[in-house]
Parts: C-alpha cells; sequence; structure tokens
C-alpha cells in the first residue's frame, strides 16, 4: 500500500514537483535519480550511411495516418440538439460514446449518448442513445442504426455510457447517466435490451456524469461508480436578460453552483444493487463537480482502485483499502492538484503505463488556458511531467474533453490522444476564446517520457473541426490498427480508421471471466518481448464518459513473437503462457489454456 500520507512522502512529492517545473529534462531526471531515456526507447529517426560511410539524411518512421469514414460507413444520424447553447445543463451535457460487441459476432458496435435541448426536454426528451451495428459481409465497415428495434427507446437527456456485463451472461449491459435519470440496459442478446433500471435499484436523479464499473470487492460481480456534477433545475433556469452570465454569451456558469453527492452501487448478483457509497467513502460530501471515472490499480496490490475528475476542485483518487472501504489520496498523492497546487477545470482522465515501468500513469484534460496533466507514477507519488513530455503548451489554449492512452503505430509506446472544442458557438463571437470547433490532438510516445504533435500529419484534422467531446479506441475493422471514435457536439461521431502501413508487430487478448467477472474487468496483462514488457488493464469505463473495447491491444514493434504473457485475473488467479506468435487475437479463458487464436493481416 502506498503511504501518502507520511511526511516524507510529502517532501519527496514536493521536491519532485519542483524539479519537474524548473529543471531541464536530464537535470529534473537526474534530480529523481533515473536517466531520462528509457530503456529499449527507439528513436524518431535513424541515421544511415551510403557505401563511402557518408551520413544519410535520417529517414523518419513510418507515420500513423487515419481517415474519417463515419458518413460513407452509415453513421449519419443527427441528434435534436443545438450549438448555440447558454446554460450549465445544455454546455455540459451529453458526449458519451462507446465500442463494444453487442451480439458477439466478432464485430465492434458503436453507441453514441444523445444529448438534447431545453425544450425537448420540457417536453419529454428525445432518445438517450443511438445504437449503431456493425453490418456482416460488408467489406469495409458499415453500420446500421438499430436504435428502436434493440428497445433502447428510453427519453430523456443522456450523458455518458459504461459497457459492463453485470449479470455475468456473457453480454454487455449497458448503463447511460444523464440529467433527471439514469438508465441500465440489460443485453437480451442478438443486440435487443431491456430498460431494468428500476428493478435493479439504480434509480439516480440529479445531474450524473462519468459512470465504470469494476469489481471493486473482487466477489466476481461487477459494481457501479457513478459522479454527479451540479445541482440545476431545468424548470428555474435564469432569466437571460437578468442574468450576468459570461461576457454576455453564457447565462449561467457552474462555478458558484451547489455540487450533488457521486454513488457507488454494490453488485449483490441476484440482479440487484445496494448503495454503499458512503460506508465506503467515496460518496464526495465536499458535493465536489465530478466529471470523468476511470478505474486502474495504480499500486499493483490486485484491487481496483478509482480516480474522479472534478471541474473547478480537487481530484480524488480512492485507494482501495482491500476491505470495502476506500481512502482518498488524491492531494496527498500528487494528483488532486496542479503542479504549483492549482485547482483546475478537470474533464477527464485515463490510465497507462506511457513509459514502460510497470507502473499506471495517468493523463488528465482540462478547462482552456490550463494545460493537461501527464502524471508519472513513481511509486509513493505522482509527478506531473507535461511540460517536460512537450505536451503543457500545445494543450494549454483548448477546452479539453476526452483523452486516452493507445499505441496507434504498434510500436510499443502508448500515444495520447485528446478531443477539443467549446462550449457554446456563441463564443466564435468574443475575441480571444477558444473556438467552438477545434482540432483534435495526437500526441505520439518517442519512447523516452517525450512526444511530439503528430496531429494534422496523421490526417486527423483533414476534414473541418467539429466541437468534440468523448473518445473510444477499439480495432473496428480487426485488422490489429487501434481506430478512433469521437463524439461530435451536434452531429454524428467521427470514425477514424487507422490506415497505419508500417510493419510493427501487434497483439489483442479478449479475456473472459470464470470465478472472476465474466468481462474481465480489472484484469491485468503483461506482455513480455525480447525488447520490451507492457502492461495495461481491462477497463469499462473512462476518457470523457466514454467506453473503449475491453479487448487489450499492445503494439510489438518489430518483435514477432511474445516470450512471455502474464494475466492476473480480477480474483487473483495468476496464469502465465509462454512463446507466443504476434499479429494474431487470442481469446482467453479465466484457469483454461488458449483455444481460440484469429490471425491478423500481416502487417
Amino acid at each position: 500500500m502506498l503511504k501518502f500520507r507520511s511526511k516524507t512522502s510529502a517532501v519527496l512529492a514536493t521536491l519532485a514537483l519542483i524539479a519537474s517545473a524548473f529543471l531541464s529534462p536530464h537535470s529534473a531526471e537526474t534530480f529523481l535519480g533515473r536517466s531520462t531515456r528509457a530503456q529499449g526507447a527507439p528513436p524518431s529517426s535513424h541515421a544511415q550511411r551510403d557505401s563511402k560511410g557518408e551520413r544519410l539524411p535520417a529517414i523518419l518512421e513510418p507515420p500513423v495516418h487515419f481517415r474519417d469514414i463515419a458518413t460513407q460507413a452509415g453513421l449519419t444520424t443527427f441528434p435534436h440538439s443545438r450549438s448555440d447553447r447558454r446554460y450549465v445543463l445544455d454546455t455540459m451535457a451529453g458526449g458519451g460514446i462507446a465500442l463494444f460487441d453487442c451480439d458477439n459476432d466478432g464485430k465492434l458496435d458503436i453507441a453514441v449518448v444523445n444529448d438534447s435541448t431545453i425544450e425537448q426536454y420540457l417536453n419529454g426528451g428525445g432518445l438517450m442513445l443511438t445504437l449503431y451495428h456493425q453490418d456482416t459481409g460488408s467489406l469495409t465497415p458499415h453500420f446500421t442504426d438499430v436504435t428502436k428495434s434493440a428497445g433502447l427507446t428510453s427519453k430523456g437527456w443522456g450523458m455518458g455510457i459504461a459497457v459492463g456485463d453485470f449479470d455475468n451472461d456473457g453480454l454487455p449491459d449497458l448503463y447511460v447517466t444523464g440529467y433527471g435519470h439514469n438508465v441500465l440496459y440489460h443485453n437480451l442478446g442478438g443486440c435487443k435490451f431491456e430498460d431494468v433500471t428500476k428493478k435493479a435499484g439504480l434509480e439516480v436523479g440529479g445531474f450524473s456524469t462519468g459512470a465504470a464499473w469494476a469489481d471493486y470487492d473482487r466477489d466476481g460481480f461487477l459494481d457501479l461508480f457513478v459522479a454527479r456534477y451540479v445541482h440545476t433545475d431545468v424548470h428555474h433556469l435564469p432569466n437571460p436578460t437578468q442574468a450576468a452570465g459570461y461576457k454576455g454569451v453564457l447565462v449561467e456558469l457552474p462555478d458558484t453552483m451547489e455540487g450533488e453527492t457521486d454513488f457507488l452501487f454494490r453488485n449483490r448478483g441476484d440482479g440487484t444493487f445496494e448503495d454503499v457509497s458512503e460506508k465506503t467513502g467515496v460518496n464526495d460530501p465536499h458535493k465536489l463537480h465530478g466529471m470523468g471515472v476511470v478505474w486502474g490499480d495504480y499500486d499493483g496490490d490486485g484491487w481496483p482502485d478509482l480516480f474522479v475528475t472534478n471541474d473547478s476542485g480537487w481530484n480524488f483518487l480512492y485507494h482501495n483499502k482491500q476491505d470495502e472501504t476506500f481512502e482518498e489520496v488524491g492531494i496527498a498523492s500528487g494528483t488532486g492538484l496542479g503542479p504549483f497546487g492549482q485547482n483546475y477545470g478537470n474533464m477527464a482522465a485515463d490510465f497507462g503505463d506511457f513509459n514502460r515501468d510497470g507502473k499506471l500513469g495517468l493523463i488528465v484534460t482540462r478547462f482552456g488556458n490550463q494545460p493537461v496533466s501527464l502524471l508519472w507514477n513513481r511509486g509513493e507519488y505522482f509527478v506531473d511531467i507535461a511540460e517536460r513530455a512537450g505536451i503543457a503548451r500545445p494543450t494549454f489554449a483548448p477546452i479539453k474533453w476526452g483523452t486516452g492512452f493507445g499505441d496507434f503505430d504498434n510500436d510499443g509506446w502508448p500515444d495520447i490522444l485528446i478531443a477539443n472544442g467549446n462550449f457554446s458557438s456563441l463564443m466564435d463571437a468574443i475575441p480571444g476564446e477558444a473556438r467552438f470547433a477545434e482540432p483534435l490532438q495526437l500526441f505520439r510516445n518517442l519512447g523516452n517520457r517525450t512526444f511530439e504533435d503528430i496531429s494534422d500529419t496523421a490526417g486527423l484534422n483533414d476534414l473541418p473541426p467539429q466541437s468534440r467531446r468523448g473518445t473510444a479506441f477499439g480495432d473496428i475493422n480487426n485488422d490489429g490498427n487501434l481506430d478512433i471514435v469521437v463524439f461530435n457536439v451536434n452531429g454524428p461521431p467521427s470514425l477514424f480508421i487507422n490506415e497505419a502501413t508500417n510493419s510493427n508487430h501487434r497483439v489483442l487478448f479478449h479475456l473472459i471471466g470464470t470465478k472472476s467477472n465474466r468481462a474481465a474487468i480489472g484484469a491485468r496483462v503483461v506482455v513480455s518481448t525480447a525488447s520490451m514488457t507492457q502492461i495495461d488493464e481491462v477497463r469499462a469505463g473512462g476518457s470523457y464518459n466514454s467506453t473503449s473495447d475491453r479487448r487489450l491491444h499492445f503494439g510489438l514493434g518489430k518483435d514477432v513473437r511474445m516470450k512471455r504473457v502474464q494475466i492476473r485475473w480480477p480474483r487473483g488467479l495468476n496464469q502465465e503462457f509462454e512463446d507466443l506468435p504476434a499479429d494474431a487475437i487470442y481469446e482467453i479463458t479465466e484457469g483454461q489454456a488458449i483455444k481460440k487464436k484469429s490471425a491478423l493481416p500481416a502487417p
């Protein structure tokens, strides 16, 4: 267990923060007792010489490239929404997106949370979710809107989505957050769903934001955490002619609004849940403005911990004490505030071992004129190295939402994607403000705790910019490359197909629990090759109110085989497999030998 409250740790953390802020990358790393360059880190280019020994110009590594195919892929359903937003409810609502296989046909489907308008909500609201099912028999990815035939007919004002198999029947269920009420959809099979919210005991009011599943007590059943934002009444909104707001555009600001408590629901194993928020210590009695939610075992003790971003307040890092309670260590760990103790407008977060040291770090996005934080897990505390990593300055100005780690070029180093966009198109009339529609940002991991911005060369901004929110990653066409879906305000989502053509190898793992929860949420996989060791965990919720494909993807660079694959299942079982070939999707069932392997196309 990490003892963040000790005086020694606090002093070390403070000194490390000073080092990270003021020293050069080399000096700061020397201060921390570690070389700047990670072992085995590839350069961004390699020098070659001709027959006379003369140095040839550097040849850049093959770049990753994306193409937005949303329109031709059938993602064309427009939400009943608007861009000229004035109130907290309509500026913050919506944003969730998910990649999951709703009918277990081996192809990823897409769920998009629908936001709304004040007028539509007062008239009963619209559908809270749009479901696109990936068609069979198509040479290229194509989807059909099956929302109504799937039974996803609950109306309201949607916000986020968390995908998890709460009853261990092998079918992914959906929890949709929103304003006024949330919905639990039970998967009946064949992409058909039933609203079981009331029967399950998951009726939540108020303004819910992020949600994520995890088996916090390791009893084999998925539990659910739900963050909530501010208290607002759609029937009693401020009068636009009397409210001061922001520069005469936004009528209402959240800064002075009362927040709401958060919820943790324990799965009883019989299809119902109990509220254990207070007794576990995660209910947020301070009523901070909860936003993004992600689970991850940051200290490697085998028990899932919880990170919650808060708008205009410190972030919560809940350490799992293994006795069905948590200790909040956000500020003490260095994850709660900015590098100089600032309260920021925090949005989203993701866990990832971005420097391959065997520990999960964090990426945290924020409001405009506030840099992201890249938090390096040092064991007893975290250090914000965003400035030295080269991502603080380029991310300072935009309003940043969804984010995540993903190895998009399969070189074995997790890259970072960030989705941007202002709250309202009305802000475009104000000089100096961040634009409503902003470019996406993609930072390629150079392997030495630094990153380079490859957003434009990667093709992510070839089309006109959108106002983005949630992001989700997954291999849409099962070619071994990570693809991206992004929520767009007042429009259909973007689907960026990864067209990388480099020769790097890769692997995906589809894990199935038996004694552990069926979806294997919380399982940790360690992949070792001749040149690298990587870790990742199966998650069910993250980014900005979204959910990525639960299959774990690892880029392997030039390594054609894995020397060892270790799996630590959520209930504690450890398994090890040796000498596995790369370029395949492995389906592994807890406690069993590998029985299913699907080959990927040659890189």
